[in-house]
């Protein structure tokens, strides 16, 4: 294993940010909701066990389906109170955007410390003690402020409302609870479910891609600093007009927003979970950062992108509809029926990820070896 299959690898298989049905029991949510079918028949489309980027659901009695997810940004609100509390916002928009919903709504709850305690923003925020010279000391009160104005600039931006949340000043870690939930209407015909559907189809890219955003290799003991990547609000609203024309074609059969690690888990989790696998040339996605590494292309959690699956007929009439709102947009790669992904830049191999890692490689990557 190299370093960035070690890091996007840790992501996939072992951190619970992508496997949290290994602590939370789906099945039993599984059982339950058959039960309520039984008294709402057919309102539940997408339910938890499905694992994909969104929930969708119908109210009884009215027309349409509604798309909705809740996200969490706490870590990354202790070194970018504003920017993590506007990401997740974003994030939990696009993950609707990724169903094929358009969102409308937004709840968010926030817990912090009593509001006259002093609180550390920057690097060294989660030791409780600037080492570095570049945090800055601020009452929670202060910070609840930025979290807040990170919450409504995005929702502003994005033509969405703030309908209700919660708020609490009775936690006592360093880190802040900062959690959304955001709720759209589906409009394409039906959820654009996460899996590949066939090999073969085509994978573009919709967005511009920098090198922000280190979740990923921090949680894998691989990055001694996180830097939360950066909020961007006009990439947010002009990425998802562009998913909305390419929607409007029709021809979209898979949908996935870039978060946690990036193009990666993006590529890596629509394959896997379609049987699947992928091939992707990085040297094509748009860049905005000049000397960017493939690597960097590859994991890292830039804000404001999606890649869609496409039948090789219908790549010109989605790359048209999509240039109707951006020029960021690219043909990078291919669904295979191989049983792993392949990332290359220029010709060269940069990563290969499995589907089914060996047992060997699971437990070097628990064991940080």
């Amino acid at each position: 294993m190299n370093t960035i299959e070690r890091a996007l690898m840790h992501g996939l298989f072992v951190h619970l940010h992508h496997n949290i049905d290994k602590v939370i029991d789906f099945k039993g949510f599984q059982e339950l909701n058959r039960q309520v079918d039984e008294v709402w028949p057919g309102a539940l489309a997408i339910g938890p066990e499905a694992n994909d980027d969104a929930a969708v659901f119908q109210v009884p009695g009215m027309k349409g389906f509604v798309v909705a997810k809740m996200e969490s940004h706490c870590s990354p609100c202790v070194p970018r109170p504003y920017d993590a509390a506007a990401t997740g916002a974003g994030g939990a928009m696009r993950d609707v955007v990724a169903m094929g919903g358009r969102p409308i709504f937004l709840l968010d709850f926030i817990g912090t410390r009593p509001l006259d305690q002093e609180v550390i923003v920057g690097p060294c925020g989660f030791s409780g003690r600037c080492t570095c010279g570049k945090c800055k000391a601020m009452s929670s009160q202060e910070r609840l402020n930025i979290m807040i104005k990170g919450v409504r600039d995005m929702c502003a931006v994005m033509d969405v409302f703030v309908v209700g949340g919660g708020f609490s000043t009775s936690f006592s870690d360093i880190v802040p609870a900062v959690v959304v939930s955001v709720i759209g209407k589906l409009v394409t015909e039906k959820p654009l479910t996460k899996p590949a559907k066939t090999a073969g189809d085509k994978i573009i890219i919709i967005g511009v891609t920098g090198n922000d955003g280190n979740d990923t290799l921090h949680r894998a003991g691989l990055a001694k600093e996180m830097r939360p990547a950066i909020a961007l609000f006009k990439e947010e609203k002009i990425a998802q007009d562009a998913a909305m024309a390419a929607f409007g074609t029709g021809k979209i059969k898979a949908c996935s927003d870039l978060g946690a690690a990036g193009i990666g888990a993006a590529v890596c989790e629509s394959a896997r979970y379609g049987g699947l696998g992928a091939k992707v040339d990085l040297s094509k996605v748009p860049v905005s950062v000049k000397g960017i590494t493939p690597q960097e292309i590859l994991i890292c959690e830039t804000q404001g992108r999606y890649v869609v699956h496409v039948e090789p007929g219908s790549v010109d009439e989605v790359l048209r509809a999509v240039r109707s709102k951006t020029d960021n947009v690219a043909v990078i790669g291919e669904v295979t029926s191989d049983d792993k992904e392949v990332f290359e830049y220029n010709g060269e191999v940069v990563a290969v990820i499995p589907n089914e890692p060996s047992k060997e490689t699971l437990e070097a990557l628990r064991g940080g070896k």
